[in-house]
């Protein structure tokens, strides 16, 4: 080990999960002993969250011709990010299970939308579906989400936030504060009211307004201190959590976590950042300025066959993360480093986030598949459109990335004392 990566064992923290020595072959040695610091985030957009986790699915399936069988998404992540439907996806991938592995594989995660989301979001029919629209806005959340607390409780049972298996980030919004609140891992031992059972943070970030209702729920601290929660969908903050997981780590930094003590300030140089989103519709599928213009509230929240408002706000922030993100790395000359898997060009109901139909759901599968056979594409800096790069496909991509995830474990394993003793 070279002196730039002498590190004095007795200062690293030994509190987190994956700190156990039992659990080395799958869980991440800190940052401190890489070269990079690996993040993945997950988008917001109810049951279009089947794109990402056919993407994961073959990620790990990557991860798994490198390193075995074993291998999870879990181990290649200092940390997780999701929104929403991302959100649940992220405590899917890091709640542990009895032995303390993930509870799903990230395979499972397709089998878990198309089973689950027709009863989450139950399709009614009627002879007048613009009426009933209308009139379910009026009176109250599009679904009344009793299935959907069921399936997430049951799912995650008492999970608590501190025990996922790497560090996660997910963010929601408190509107009796009208502030975010993000649940952090890196933030539970020094504010252990956001200690809350992942089953309550992934109902609340996903509680989108006018489709689930807001979630209340109270925590005690040690002391035996309350905090109440009045929250609902991270995505109205951040439907694109990339730069909120990427904000946590640098916090850590300036903190001095031992985790990065060989890491000085933030280097952009050294992330490695996956960020996927769940789709978007196509251009000539979205909306204009004339038929906006004739919009009262009803027709925010009920035109098009959507709820153009929400779908809005949405967009807005992830895209605006993406270009924000895009400009940052391209300036470090570290543009190769990033990558932004998101489809576009969706068209009709697979634009949905709740037409939770058989048929629909299979047509998201593919999209996630067909995503992969496309081109990597980047933000002009000049027009802002996603463009091409024409470099490598996604799916070479994500390949090239499971490559650089291995190496970067092995390294780890490879420099940290603790990691040596668990090979």
């Amino acid at each position: 080990m070279d002196s730039k990566h002498k590190i004095d064992v007795s200062s690293i923290s030994l509190s987190h999960p994956f700190r156990n020595i039992e659990g080395q072959k799958l869980f991440l040695q800190p940052p401190t002993y890489g070269n990079l610091i690996t993040v993945l985030s997950i988008d917001g957009g109810g049951m279009r969250g089947i794109i990402p986790g056919t993407i994961l699915s073959f990620l790990e399936s990557e991860l798994q011709k490198l390193d075995g069988e074993d291998a999870r998404i879990a181990g290649y992540f200092d940390v997780i990010a999701g929104t929403s439907t991302g959100g649940l996806v992220t405590a899917m991938l890091t709640a542990p299970n009895e032995k303390n592995r993930p509870l799903f594989t990230a395979k499972d995660i397709k089998d878990f939308y198309l089973e689950n989301c027709p009863k989450i979001f139950p399709q009614v029919c009627s002879p007048f579906p613009h009426v009933t629209k209308i009139i379910k806005a009026l009176s109250g959340p599009k679904y009344d989400g009793k299935y959907h607390h069921s399936i997430v409780k049951e799912k995650l049972g008492n999970t608590k936030l501190h025990q996922t298996l790497t560090n996660v980030a997910i963010p929601t919004f408190d509107i009796k504060r009208l502030q975010p609140t993000i649940f952090s891992t890196y933030d539970v031992n020094n504010h252990p009211s956001l200690d809350a059972s992942l089953s309550d943070i992934c109902i609340a970030t996903s509680a989108a307004p006018t489709y689930l209702p807001a979630h209340h729920f109270e925590t005690k601290d040690p002391v035996g201190k309350v905090r109440e929660f009045n929250l609902i969908d991270g995505g109205v903050a951040a439907n694109n959590p990339t730069l909120i997981a990427i904000g946590e780590v640098t916090k850590q930094i300036m903190q001095e976590n031992p985790d990065f003590l060989a890491i000085s300030k933030m280097d952009y140089g050294r992330l490695l950042v996956i960020s996927l989103g769940t789709g978007s519709a196509k251009a000539e599928e979205k909306y204009d300025a004339d038929e906006a213009a004739k919009w009262g509230t009803l027709g925010w929240l009920t035109s098009a066959g959507s709820t153009p408002l929400v779908d809005v706000f949405s967009q807005a922030s992830a895209d605006l993360v993406d270009f924000h993100l895009s400009v940052v790395f391209q300036a470090f000359h570290s543009e190769n480093n990033y990558l932004r898997i998101q489809d576009d060009s969706l068209n009709g109901i697979v634009s949905s986030v709740d037409i939770a139909t058989k048929n629909n759901l299979e047509d998201l599968v593919k999209v996630g598949e067909g995503l992969l056979k496309k081109p990597v594409s980047r933000v002009n800096l000049e027009t802002g459109i996603v463009e091409p790069t024409n470099e490598e496909t996604n799916e070479e991509a994500i390949r090239r990335f499971a490559k650089l995830l291995s190496e970067e474990k092995h390294l780890r394993n490879a420099r940290s004392p603790l990691g040596r003793a668990a090979s």
